[in-house]
């Protein structure tokens, strides 16, 4: 177990049992939530360091475009359940603290944990729950070692730090069986600690306090659902901008990727043609038969041509529904607005 370079309590910013969720949320935009740290670094799959910060400063909800609210829900559901599962597995005494904690020497670091353990060796760790579904299980390896995902890494490293705790346990239910858990294990790293004291506290004060947005460095999805979750639907009759020098800068490597791109979307459709070329010629050979069996380089191979039905409903069909049955199409065809993004020369500079 690492040492700690010194001893503290974590101070109680608000005694959270039956506290109504708008004043939870109003207290957890005081600081910066486990949750919220890998946002801060980069590492979260969920939302930008961007979105953290409209959060801060009431623009809109760190969550408030999660699309997936069953998967969202379903979590909170079974949060009471995988900690039993974890108790059972492991015989370790479970517990609540009602309670959101805050760092004393940096207030900024706000914790609000899902359950503490009492250890058999008379310490305590923390126990983080978590939900997922079967095909995402696999986040919990790499090259078949046993990790925990980064940006919970991240979120128990920052409560370990919030708490003065030295271990955090994760568990994890993907199944609706007690055997479909993932049980990890960490321990406090010091170093990782003061490196991750340091960022929050830089986007502490130089972004949420001096009200000044982060860049956005993450993802091109993620960044895209920020923007639409902030600025909304497009405006058709909104004006022109004139991009900055470091944007136009980036239009300029934009331009270059897009080359790029041309030259090796040439090539795939290339390699396409020709497979399609093979494709056509083994079919004709099977003919009528849905399998073929074949031998390549002393490997067994098996060839599939299945047919694949679905139900669906073409332009024309739509056409027709709109017309004879207009209730009908209005109770069940919706309207989605997307944008589409691309860069030509103008018509004066083409001139």
């Amino acid at each position: 177990m690492p040492d700690k370079t010194q001893e503290y309590e974590p101070s109680v910013l608000v005694d959270t049992a039956g506290l109504p969720e708008e004043e939870w949320l109003e207290y957890r935009r005081q600081g910066i939530g486990g949750s919220a740290a890998a946002a801060i670094l980069g590492l979260s799959p969920f939302a930008t360091a961007r979105d953290l910060y409209y959060d801060k400063q009431k623009l809109v909800g760190y969550e408030d475009r999660e699309s997936n609210w069953v998967a969202k829900k379903v979590g909170h559901l079974l949060e009471d359940l995988v900690a039993e599962i974890f108790h059972v597995k492991t015989g370790y005494r479970i517990y609540q603290v009602k309670k959101m904690f805050y760092h004393p020497q940096h207030p900024f670091m706000l914790a609000d944990v899902d359950y503490f353990i009492d250890l058999p060796n008379g310490k305590t760790a923390i126990l983080e729950i978590k939900t997922t579904h079967y095909q995402a299980k696999d986040h919990w390896w790499r090259d078949g070692e046993e990790v925990v995902p980064v940006n919970y890494e991240v979120q128990g490293r920052h409560y370990m730090c919030v708490m003065n705790i030295d271990e955090v346990y994760f568990c994890c239910l993907y199944g609706n069986s007690e055997d479909d858990v993932i049980i990890r294990h960490i321990t406090r790293n010091m170093a990782y600690e003061a490196e991750l004291i340091a960022l929050e506290e830089d986007f502490w004060e130089g972004h949420i306090q001096s009200r000044v947005p982060p860049p956005y460095t993450e993802d091109g999805d993620l960044i895209l659902d920020s923007v639409r979750s902030h600025f909304g639907p497009a405006d058709p009759d909104a004006p022109a901008i004139e991009l900055s020098l470091p944007m136009a800068g980036s239009i300029a490597r934009f331009l270059e990727l897009q080359a790029q791109k041309k030259q090796l979307d040439a090539r795939i459709k290339e390699l396409e043609s020709e497979m399609k070329r093979i494709q056509g010629r083994v079919v004709a050979e099977m003919g009528r038969s849905c399998t073929a069996l074949c031998t390549v380089g002393g490997e067994a191979y098996t060839v599939a041509y299945n047919p694949v039905k679905k139900n669906g409903i073409n332009k024309d069909g739509l056409i027709r529904l709109q017309a004879q049955h207009p209730d009908i199409y209005e109770d069940y065809v919706t309207v989605s607005e997307s944008r589409r993004f691309y860069v030509r020369k103008s018509q004066e500079t083409a001139a």
